[in-house]
């Protein structure tokens, strides 16, 4: 019998009024696991993640947060642009939303006007601070939240100034954080029938990826030191023989990241790398002389790791059962064959640059096969929409544009 899936989140619907990344990385985990999410923007504007630096309304930043969502454009500033968005609310499960502090209370859509209307909905609200706290109504992005969870001060050298971490999960963090709830809260539903509110903050979000940190602060009262790439000889940074091409694609990533936890890991790298005589060295013989002697035992590995690339450093140490990884920068991300072999990269077109190509939802789920498909142009899906939901005939749809309450179909769109 043939093996049928379904989308887990298959019959949800989610109103999506989030911008930039924080609140799209929720929306986009939601569709991801089969939610229909509709994203509701300005006519002409769109959220602001579409411009992010290109000035055009497709930027690569919008299209890796916004697959899977179909996009319907409304006016907000106009009461009848409202009134419309609210007339929509009963056939949706789930509203999300991360302006900036008070522009729901000034569109008048917060979560009391809006359970008015539909008593089941999951209102979901991402803040960089929240709804009290003195830092209430302080504007907040993705680093400034790192700052404020501690994130700053464990990442940079031992000697030197706090660094700003490279990724951005206080964004992507929180967003993720945030679907996890409302998913939580429509099967909750299914028990009680009942909707509710759900506030999440930046900051205290952030503190979720800080807390194997936080537990050397024995209970808040020490501050957690940083340490560079160090934790713990010979775990370290190691670098490597360059990869030819990498200096024309502009990267300076040859290095390989060795970790070393027990014993048998230690016995093992000095095998591999045919250095015997480190266990024999009375520098070395444990790991309190090993992290005493730290900087010579890297000169020592770094002897090795120097003759190779990163790549042939990460295989040869991984075959032996050594954890290490070549330092894969965005280039790497896209041309490596473990990514290519479990289909983690996927080929798109896109109206505005095609080809394209996306990272995929790490999650594999057996039960549950939901393909990517681009992000919405703006207002792409408008007619579609609003007639499904509402039953808006072409000339009602028509007149609404006429009258600025909706967008038009898009415009083909530059690159």
């Amino acid at each position: 019998m043939e093996d049928l899936t379904m989308p887990a989140l298959d019959g949800m619907r989610v109103l999506d009024m989030t911008q930039y990344e924080a609140g799209t990385s929720c929306t986009q985990a939601l569709a991801w696991l089969g939610a229909d999410v509709v994203k509701v923007e300005q006519p002409g504007v769109g959220d602001p993640g579409r411009g992010v630096r290109t000035g055009t309304l497709n930027s690569p930043y919008f299209i890796n947060w916004n697959s899977n969502k179909r996009s319907v454009t409304i006016n907000l500033q106009d009461p009848k642009g409202r009134e419309l968005l609210l007339e929509m609310l009963p056939h949706y499960d789930v509203f999300v939303e991360n302006y900036g502090p008070g522009v729901m209370e000034r569109l008048n859509l917060t979560y009391e006007v809006m359970k008015k209307i539909n008593p089941a909905i999951i209102y979901g609200r991402l803040k960089g601070f929240g709804l009290s706290g003195p830092w209430q109504d302080f504007k907040c992005y993705d680093m400034v939240a790192q700052a404020a969870a501690g994130a700053f001060s464990v990442t940079g050298e031992k000697d030197g100034p706090p660094m700003m971490p490279g990724s951005t999960v206080g964004d992507s963090g929180t967003g993720t954080e945030l679907a996890l709830a409302i998913t939580a809260a429509f099967v909750q539903r299914q028990r009680t029938g009942e909707g509710q509110f759900i506030e999440i903050t930046m900051q205290e979000a952030m503190t979720y990826f800080m807390r194997t940190r936080i537990a050397y602060a024995q209970w808040g009262e020490r501050v957690a030191p940083r340490n560079g790439n160090a934790a713990g000889a010979p775990t370290n940074l190691y670098p490597c023989k360059s990869t030819p091409g990498s200096e024309e694609r502009g990267g300076d990533n040859e290095w390989v990241y060795i970790m070393v936890v027990t014993s048998r890991m230690w016995d093992t790298l000095c095998a591999t790398i045919d250095r015997p005589e480190l266990l024999l060295d009375p520098r070395f013989e444990d790991m309190w002389k090993r992290n005493e002697n730290g900087d010579e035992l890297y000169a020592e590995i770094s002897k090795w790791t120097k003759t190779r690339t990163k790549w042939e450093v990460m295989e040869i140490l991984g075959e032996a059962g050594v954890p290490c990884s070549a330092v894969l920068d965005t280039y790497d991300l896209f041309h490596n064959p473990h990514f290519e072999e479990r289909g983690f990269v996927h080929d798109l077109d896109h109206p505005a640059h095609g080809k394209i190509r996306l990272l995929g939802w790490a999650p594999r789920m057996s039960k549950s096969d939901v393909p990517i498909v681009r992000a919405p142009l703006l207002g792409e899906h408008t007619s579609q929409v609003l007639s499904d939901d509402l039953g808006l005939s072409a000339g009602d749809l028509q007149e609404m544009e006429a009258a600025g309450i909706i967008g038009g179909e898009p415009v083909f769109p530059a690159k």
